[in-house]
């Protein structure tokens, strides 16, 4: 084991501070990585504040962060696709048990046994793992992916969450050129669902409760905002969407985007209110519509998906911060006050 520098909350109302901790020495299987930017997730406040009880109960002290960039500086024996020096990624998984039929599907995020990259039971040290707003990470190879070298390295990094979460519903649903494509919310998730759309060929129509977030919606790549307050602006859609993305994680009415949705079509959460839905049957039914949830992405299609951002360009929009003022990144990200991730620059930790 060795000791590296990390920042972590010890209860559930205590803010992150400086801290050390302990990673494994890198098995024949494993890559070290050097961690160079950490995105800041939406839920890793959640964890943080412990408001995801009813899910998951965090284990404290913990170590928040799933959007890992980082230089490869060890490798196992037995590992073949990376080499000190290499630029490699971590996403929200470290592990599965690569034997159940998800696994051996490429679907790893519905592993039963699956091991996050933060708070799940570590096989390797007991306790619990420790995620990436820290100094170094200990990756098992098959959850290590490569990084395209055209890329700015800290709009990569919210890829591995907000990027794979948007990507992987708009594959599975068929989005193509030619298709009509709704995002419903412009944070974090929705600014990444307009890049893919776009880079997808869809028409992509944003849908908003601010109005000052058009002229944005349009920069990013939307070729129509409508603020859903209005009715009339979402009348004049009804029966057209192949598909939307929800991407917002307060209350709000469902039926409302069920009925813009064409024969067939479907619309996929991606946002994770607290308060369920009420669904209307009718909404449903009329239309032979569908409803459903997408989570992540397996790490084949992680990798695919941060291969296609290499070939088009894409980032996520970050504003880039020292480790110092992750704090107050976590109350700004109450208030929705960024634009569009949070991405913490590890190189200030070392001034710890």
């Amino acid at each position: 084991m060795y000791n590296t520098k990390a920042y972590s909350a010890v209860s559930e109302t205590s803010p992150l501070a400086s801290t050390t901790i302990e990673r494994r020495e890198p098995t024949e299987h494993d890559v070290q990585l050097s961690i160079l930017f950490c995105g800041v997730c939406h839920s890793d406040l959640h964890s943080v504040r412990n408001e995801w009880s009813s899910f998951t109960s965090t284990v404290y002290p913990i170590v928040p962060g799933h959007e890992i960039v980082g230089r490869v500086t060890k490798v196992g024996s037995a590992v073949t696709k990376y080499q000190p020096g290499d630029i490699a990624a971590v996403g929200c998984l470290v592990d599965s048990d690569g034997t159940c039929p998800q696994c051996k599907a490429g679907f790893e995020q519905f592993c039963l046994n699956q091991t996050l990259t933060y708070n799940s039971p570590d096989k390797h040290l007991g306790g619990v793992t420790k995620g990436g707003y820290s100094d170094s990470i200990v990756v098992d190879e098959r959850f290590v992916l490569r990084v395209p070298t055209n890329l700015d390295l800290a709009g990569v990094a919210p890829l591995l969450c907000a990027g794979i979460t948007t990507y992987s519903p708009m594959r599975h649903w068929g989005v193509t050129k030619g298709k009509k494509v709704g995002v419903v919310g412009l944070g974090g998730l929705g600014h990444m669902g307009v890049k893919f759309a776009r880079a997808f060929g869809a028409q992509v129509v944003v849908f908003t409760t601010s109005p000052d977030k058009k002229e944005d919606a349009l920069r990013l790549g939307a070729d129509e905002v409508v603020v859903s307050r209005n009715a009339d602006e979402m009348q004049k859609h009804a029966g057209s969407f192949d598909f939307i993305l929800d991407t917002v994680s307060a209350k709000h009415d469902i039926n409302a985007y069920l009925n813009l949705l064409r024969r067939d079509g479907n619309i996929t959460l991606v946002g994770a209110p607290e308060k369920p839905l009420d669904v209307s049957a009718f909404s449903l039914i009329m239309g032979r519509r569908s409803l459903s949830g997408s989570n992540i992405g397996g790490i084949p299609e992680t990798q695919e998906m941060l291969d296609f951002c290499g070939e088009h360009n894409i980032t996520a929009d970050v504003e880039v911060i020292p480790i110092q003022k992750v704090n107050e990144a976590y109350e700004r990200l109450l208030k929705s006050d960024v634009k569009y991730r949070f991405c913490i620059d590890m190189a200030s930790l070392k001034s710890e």
